[in-house]
C-alpha cells in the first residue's frame, strides 16, 4: 500500500496571490490566518468543478476573510488531509 502524502498544503493560486498583493487589508487578514485556515480557504476555492462556481467561491473568500471569518462556512475540511479520501486524489 502506498504511503499517503502527509503535506496537504495547497499552493496559493496566482489569482489569489494577485488579489492579496493589490489589497493590503485583505492581505493583513489573510496573514492572520493559520496555515491550516489558509489551506482550507484555498481548497474550498479551487475545488468546484465549474469555473462559475469557482468564481463565486473566490469572491466569497475575499468578502468573508475581510469580515474576519477564519474558515469557509459549511465546509467539512480539506479532503486532502484525510487518509480515507486519498484514493480520490492523484498527485
Amino acid at each position: 500500500m502506498a504511503e499517503a502524502n502527509t503535506d496537504f498544503r495547497h499552493d496559493t493560486p496566482d489569482d489569489l496571490k494577485a488579489v492579496l498583493a493589490a489589497h493590503p487589508a485583505l492581505r493583513a487578514k489573510w496573514d492572520g490566518l493559520t496555515d491550516l485556515g489558509r489551506n482550507e480557504w484555498i481548497c474550498w476555492m479551487t475545488s468546484p468543478k465549474t469555473e462559475a462556481t469557482r468564481a463565486k467561491h473566490f469572491a466569497r473568500l475575499q468578502d468573508e476573510v475581510l469580515a474576519g471569518k477564519r474558515r469557509p462556512c459549511c465546509w467539512p475540511g480539506c479532503p486532502h488531509r484525510r487518509e480515507s479520501a486519498a484514493k480520490y486524489f492523484r498527485d
